[in-house]
């Protein structure tokens, strides 16, 4: 039986508040180069929103508070080991009077699991239009992804069971039904609110930055919905392949938020997927973009 403590760490496995704690608790090795500790995690992988997460951190580092990042772009290069730490070095491509360039590699063990692009911009006004945030209810009252997950039981494969039962740093409350398992063909189209379970305070990249780790959890599996298959099958492999973020304005990330997804296309054992996320009071404020491997496997 595995034991509810690292190692030697002192932690227990998959604490949320021990996780928010070390997320971005860097190590600086140089101006441009970093490194963090490894998470205590029951984890068979490394979670791609954290990687991703700490990688803006890392850039976010390089530049001025007051300069925004606007739009990242990660490729997911290798999968990421939980009991390893992670070094993050810095490229400074561009550094202008309103937008400044950066890019990352993310390494562990000297090889690169994670790359990420980014733009920032300093924060200035002009025109503003935002599309319309959709009619759908509101968080109180729905039932939540974390009792879904403990209604499915051992129906749930049990490789399936480390991720998804764990207690999440993020509140995931689905507006739809959260299907597991194969169900009735739907459009690929569903919506989420979801929350950071501990407050923050005011300054604005914290809150981008957490999202960011967010921002990974759930859009790929979107395009299985017209085809009635769950996410559960055993047969099923996942993994993100590449995914971007534009931060269209600062927002609260411990603050209801709804995520839109949507899926156009799911081809060749690549899943691509959309997504929208407005503030509670219909502000669009970022959007997503996401393509991951839904492989089939068959004996």
């Amino acid at each position: 039986m595995t034991s509810p403590l690292l190692a030697g760490g002192g932690h227990q496995l998959d604490d949320p508040a021990v996780e928010k704690a070390m997320l971005f608790a860097f190590e600086q090795i140089s101006d441009d180069h970093f490194r963090a500790a490894p998470i205590p995690s029951s984890l068979l992988r490394l979670y791609g929103g954290q990687v991703m997460s700490q990688a803006v951190a890392a850039i976010q580092r390089t530049v001025p508070d007051e300069t925004r990042i606007h739009s990242c772009h990660a490729y997911f290069i290798r999968p990421g080991n939980v009991a390893l730490p992670l070094e993050f070095k810095v490229s400074r491509d561009r550094d202008g009077r309103s937008f400044a360039a950066r890019r990352v590699e993310v390494l562990q063990a000297g090889q690169v699991i994670l790359t990420l692009a980014g733009s920032f911009h300093v924060p200035e006004d002009g025109p503003d239009y935002r599309c319309a945030m959709p009619d759908v209810p509101p968080p109180e009252g729905l039932k939540t992804m974390a009792e879904a997950i403990v209604e499915a039981g051992d129906r749930l494969p049990e490789w399936h069971r480390p991720f998804w039962r764990r207690d999440l740093l993020i509140d995931w409350v689905p507006v739809e039904p959260f299907s597991l398992f194969d169900d009735t063909p739907m459009p690929a189209h569903r919506h989420f609110w979801i929350r950071l379970k501990y407050p923050l305070g005011d300054e604005p990249n914290e809150h981008l930055r957490y999202f960011a780790y967010a921002s990974d959890l759930n859009i790929l599996y979107t395009g299985l919905r017209p085809l009635g298959l769950g996410w559960a099958r055993e047969n099923i492999q996942a993994a993100s392949l590449d995914h971007a973020i534009w931060f269209h304005d600062c927002f609260r990330v411990d603050e209801w938020l709804l995520y839109e997804m949507d899926s156009p296309i799911l081809s060749g054992a690549r899943s691509f997927g959309r997504g929208k996320v407005f503030t509670r009071d219909g502000r669009l404020v970022a959007s997503v973009a996401q393509e991951g491997l839904l492989r089939m496997k068959y004996d």
